[in-house]
Order: structure tokens, then C-alpha cells, then sequence
């Protein structure tokens, strides 16, 4: 691979960070727990993330801010709109594997 300058690196990584939040914006379908089990994080982990770097710059980015900026709606509106209460199936498999490490989903 090609060496990348630091400035075209983080606009490839960029890149990549928007591109993936657009997919996750357009499938609603896919619920956190399930990208929980099968990848180990899910869409509030991804707005934690981003919450977290800007604090490490010093910029003031609160738990609502970070998660419009994943879900492209407020929090709240998301949940109502598209999530659904999870199976026992789905349920068990987070405990077994998640629910030690991942208590804000």
C-alpha cells in the first residue's frame, strides 16, 4: 500500500466514519443488539467513540449530541420509530457474551 500522509489518512478514515454511519442511518432494520452479538458494538458504542475523541480535544460534546450525530435523529425518535424489543434468544446471547462489558445498550 502506498504510505499516506497524516492529512490524507484522516480524510480516508473520514470517509470511512460517514460512509458507516450512513449504512447503519439506512438500516434500520438492523437492531443494536443484534450488531451487539454478532460484531460487539452497536450504533451507541460508535457515538460514545466519537463523544469520547472530541473529549480528548477538549470539545464539549454531550451523550445526546454524539448519538444525533450516529442516529441522524435524536436518540428518542430512533428508539420509537425503529427499535424493537428484543427476543429472549437475542437477550441471552448479549448476556452470555456483552452484558459485562456493554451496560448502556
Amino acid at each position: 500500500m502506498t504510505e499516506l500522509d497524516q492529512k490524507t489518512r484522516t480524510e480516508l478514515e473520514a470517509a470511512a466514519f460517514r460512509r458507516l454511519v450512513q449504512h447503519l442511518r439506512d438500516r434500520t432494520d438492523v437492531q443494536n443488539i443484534d450488531l451487539m452479538n454478532l460484531a460487539g458494538f452497536c450504533r451507541n458504542c460508535l457515538s460514545n467513540w466519537y463523544r469520547e475523541a472530541a473529549e480528548e480535544r477538549g470539545l464539549p460534546v454531550d451523550k445526546e449530541d454524539s448519538r444525533l450525530v450516529v442516529y441522524g435523529m435524536p436518540y428518542d425518535e430512533w428508539k420509537s420509530k425503529y427499535q424493537t424489543e428484543a427476543t429472549s434468544e437475542q437477550k441471552a446471547a448479549f448476556a452470555v457474551s456483552h452484558a459485562a462489558t456493554h451496560k448502556d445498550h
